[in-house]
């Protein structure tokens, strides 16, 4: 006897969704014309999808609530911009253009530098498109109402005319000291540290801020001018924006866009070749390009309505489309699968009646877990991951909704053609086959099996009862492949300790894009001197004057300093240097502290560090800047950002501190995409395990679902960081969707399992083997089929989808067809109490058994009040449970 948890819930139901199949078998134009019409109703809304665009990296790719977002509006509130400009002191990435000049040997060369000089001329005198304003008119001044130039070239200009030596990373010119760091960069020093050569020089041009409009004008000229210009003969150039993320971001959609035909010319392709039949009556090649169809109309309803929602649409949404085509047609397969098992010669209606009640609670149980595990992403604090996840999981809803209208009216379209026994391509009645005419299959189809009423069982599945499933059950064989998975959790435990956390910007851009010429030569040459960080001081009770509030800070900056992440010798802090300019004054007495404080602020230049409140003659926020080395990659970035915070975290015990730089605003997501994706993955898979307990009569065979879920997913976490895919937001969902996938696979063949009335556990294993092997390869090809073209793509988010989704599904259809059914064979108790005799007797006594009332899925018996015996003597009119 089978529990009630299952039977008691999809009874019901599978009522309900027989009616709506002998209704939509009644009047299918009904349901075929109505979806269209809504389609192109909602598909107005790509009329907004220009508006709805959102491709602004630090609002789609950073945590929402990262700590910097809140550090960056204190430091706005407090030290904003002054009029004169200081690259180091601001709060964002700011508005600019950069040139990176490489050499191959040395670029501190006569005629080396003249490239590098006619490069800055050439800069100055970029005209923007439609606008009579150059960089002069354009560019951030200094407090002489300058335009702040690049210290280098004056530098380098005395080194190669004079002779005068350059001190790296620091030089003294023009009574001030002027850090090179970031601005030359494959230095190589002579003994007494002056630089002896250099490989690259970087210029930066920076511009107002508060005349957007006509600066985006300029950098858009800036990068047309630089994109077609020759090259000089002495040097190669790269050149980049702040506004060039965005713009290569956004070209990344479009360099995708001529793969969406490959894309569904493929996945029509691998439908219709999985539904051939060699019978010209029974053939599903219009069926299966319905199919299809109903997937893109799903994706055509939902995005529009979204989108007339107002839902931003983030460039990785464009991945959707492949992913909600895979799993239409695997839905697809399901309900073409239950329609063969139907007698050919009832009505349509009641053929639909019994497809619905078989498959629609196959296709809804599948569809409820993936669509969770879509939805459960929106508890993520990425805005690409969120705007992914809503498309997608909107999409696959309606992809359910029109299966079982839109597709399903198709096929009943299909099985009037088929009752009245007419060709799939000419719809001309052709004769049913007998004795005398078999051989001509152009011309005569129809066939059937005459003992069962239903269409002819496949070669496949009978390859998966009498050679595949009697051969993975061999003991010899479990034992080879409990090999196998040792080897691939092994692999796959090794991987994970192997994942690198973050994604790399020059990721955002395409390939070929000039954005990451600029970033592999910014890692290259200046990679050595990462940013200043500042350190603010929020006490404003703190006493500067006091020797042992110095001192307390002193500690703190002794610490920070002694990492080997900072360079010591380059902190730049006010107080240092108030110090020395008072030196004859008594800065102990907090009169004369206060007193000389803004003349020195103001001739030294230091005014927009400290935050004075004037009626109060109080200091309520000051800043200092620390300078940060050898910051090369991800972890660099992690561990730098984390030492920062809770060095200053400490030593707020004694002071209120806060550190911050505009790059921390991407660092944040160090701090958050693992604990994020832990969580959403506990979440869905604590989801689906209550699923698979409504789906699985036994509870022991509902923890082996959890268990396959578990693995399929360190499968591939470990796989996907031993092929150079990082954790990021982007990977981050697809290890969410891998659980949905995991479900699909692994619940049903354990229910089929669990389900079966076979005796032995091996016979159990082999049924299951038969039910579900072919529809489990034809959903993994189809969803491969729909994504592999995305392997081509010049985008590392592209061509992470198509990675994550190929390891989810290969490991996904290896625990459905491979490892699961082994694994059971092992624990009798997943079988049913009267199996345990049957587990002795391996006569075959059992093989006369036929499973018809249970079916995959919560696919109910054709008459479960009927005995075992009346089932077998009445089997013209059971359906068969090889349906999925």
């Amino acid at each position: 006897m089978h529990k009630c948890n299952t039977n008691c819930v999809e009874k019901p139901i599978s009522k309900g969704f027989g009616k709506l199949g002998r209704i939509v078998g009644r009047y299918p134009w009904v349901f075929l014309i109505s979806p269209l019409i809504i389609s192109a109703g909602l598909g107005a809304g790509f009329y907004f999808l220009k508006d709805r665009e959102s491709n602004n990296i630090e609002d789609q790719f950073t945590p929402k609530n990262g700590p910097a977002k809140e550090e960056r509006a204190y430091i706005k509130a407090n030290f904003p911009h002054g009029e004169e400009f200081s690259s180091l002191r601001l709060y964002t990435d700011g508005t600019s253009a950069s040139l990176i000049a490489v050499h191959s040997t040395n670029i501190l060369t006569q005629e080396a530098f003249q490239e590098v000089v006619k490069l800055d001329q050439k800069v100055k005198q970029i005209q923007a498109d439609g606008s009579q304003k150059i960089f002069s008119n354009l560019c951030a001044k200094d407090r002489e109402s300058k335009c702040v130039s690049n210290p280098i070239l004056d530098i380098v200009s005395e080194f190669v005319n004079q002779g005068t030596p350059i001190h790296y990373p620091s030089h003294y010119i023009q009574n001030n000291t002027e850090f090179i760091g970031t601005a030359i960069g494959g230095v190589s020093q002579n003994v007494n540290n002056s630089v002896k050569t250099a490989q690259a020089i970087r210029l930066f041009y920076y511009l107002e801020e508060d005349k957007k409009n006509e600066t985006d004008l300029w950098l858009k000229t800036f990068i047309k001018n630089f994109s077609g210009s020759t090259a000089p003969e002495t040097i190669s150039v790269s050149y980049f924006t702040s506004i060039s993320r965005e713009e290569e971001f956004d070209t990344n959609s479009k360099t995708v866009i001529p793969l969406f035909s490959v894309t569904y010319f493929l996945a029509i392709f691998v439908s219709i070749m999985s539904c051939l039949r060699l019978d010209c009556v029974r053939n599903k090649f219009w069926v299966a390009t319905f199919g299809v169809l109903s997937a893109g109309l799903a994706v055509l309803t939902s995005f529009g309505l979204l989108l007339f929602c107002g839902m931003p649409f983030v460039m990785t949404v464009a991945t959707a489309p492949f992913l909600i085509l895979g799993i239409g047609v695997d839905d697809m397969f399901i309900m073409i699968s239950c329609w063969q098992k139907t007698k050919v010669k009832a009505k349509v209606e009641d053929r639909m009646a019994e497809t619905y009640q078989e498959a629609a609670v196959s296709i809804t149980i599948t569809t409820l877990t993936d669509v969770l595990a879509f939805y459960i992403g929106l508890m993520t604090p990425f805005g690409s991951v969120q705007s992914f996840c809503m498309y997608t999981g909107t999409a696959l809803v309606f992809c359910y909704i029109y299966n079982i209208t839109f597709f399903g009216a198709f096929l009943a379209l299909n099985g009037q053609r088929e009752r009245s026994n007419r060709h799939w391509l000419i719809c001309r009645k052709v004769e049913t086959p007998n004795p005398d005419n078999k051989g001509n299959a152009c011309s005569v189809g129809g066939a059937y099996d005459p003992e069962t009423g239903a269409e002819e069982e496949m070669p496949i599945n009978i390859l998966f009862r009498k050679y595949y499933g009697p051969f993975l059950t061999k003991p010899w064989t479990k034992v080879f492949v409990i090999l196998i998975y040792l080897g691939y959790l092994a692999g796959s435990i090794y991987g994970c300790f192997q994942m690198q956390e973050g994604i790399d910007l020059k990721n955002l851009a395409p390939d070929d894009s000039y954005v990451a010429s600029y970033y592999d030569n910014e890692d290259r040459y200046f990679s050595e001197y990462g940013p200043f960080v500042m350190l603010v001081i929020k006490d404003e009770k703190f006493h500067y004057w006091e020797k042992s509030a110095r001192d307390n800070l002193n500690v703190c900056l002794n610490e920070l300093e002694s990492s080997d992440m900072v360079d010591e010798n380059i902190t730049i802090f006010w107080l240092d240097s108030y110090e020395q300019y008072g030196a004859h004054l008594n800065l102990s007495d907090e009169t004369v502290f206060m007193r000389n404080l803004p003349t020195f602020l103001n001739v030294s230049g230091f005014n927009q560090d400290v935050k004075l409140d004037v009626p109060s003659n109080k200091i309520v926020a000051s800043r200092l800047f620390i300078s940060t080395v050898n910051i090369r990659t991800a972890i660099d970035e992690k561990n730098m950002l984390n030492f920062f915070r809770e060095t200053a975290s400490t030593c707020g015990q004694k002071m209120d501190l806060m550190v911050y730089h505009p790059a921390f605003i991407y660092y944040d997501q160090y701090a958050v995409i693992v604990s994020n994706t832990i969580q959403n993955i506990v979440v869905a898979t604590v989801v689906m395990l209550v699923i698979s307990l409504l789906l699985i009569p036994h509870p022991l065979c509902s923890l082996w679902v959890t268990f396959a879920i578990a693995s399929v997913i360190v499968g591939v976490a470990g796989f996907m960081a031993l092929w150079d895919v990082n954790l990021d937001s982007i990977s981050m969902i697809n290890l969410v969707i891998c659980i949905g996938f995991s479900v699909d696979f692994s619940a049903h063949i354990s229910y089929a399992f669990v389900s079966s009335e076979k005796k032995t556990a091996n016979e159990k294993a082999i049924d299951a083997i038969y039910n579900l092997g072919y529809p489990i390869i034809q959903g993994a090809v189809s969803t491969i089929a729909g994504v592999v073209v995305l392997s081509a793509a010049k985008s590392y988010i592209f061509r992470t989808f198509f990675k994550i989704m190929f390891l989810v599904i290969l490991f996904g259809a290896l625990h459905g067809i491979v490892f699961i059914p082994i694994f059971l064979t092992f624990f009798g108790c997943c079988s049913d109490s009267s199996s345990v005799q049957g587990e002795k007797d391996q006569s075959g006594n059992g093989q006369h058994l036929r499973h018809s009332n249970v079916q995959l899925s919560g696919q109910r018996s054709f008459n479960q009040n009927r005995s075992f015996n009346q089932n077998q003597n009445r089997s013209d009119y059971s359906r068969d449970p090889d349906c999925p």
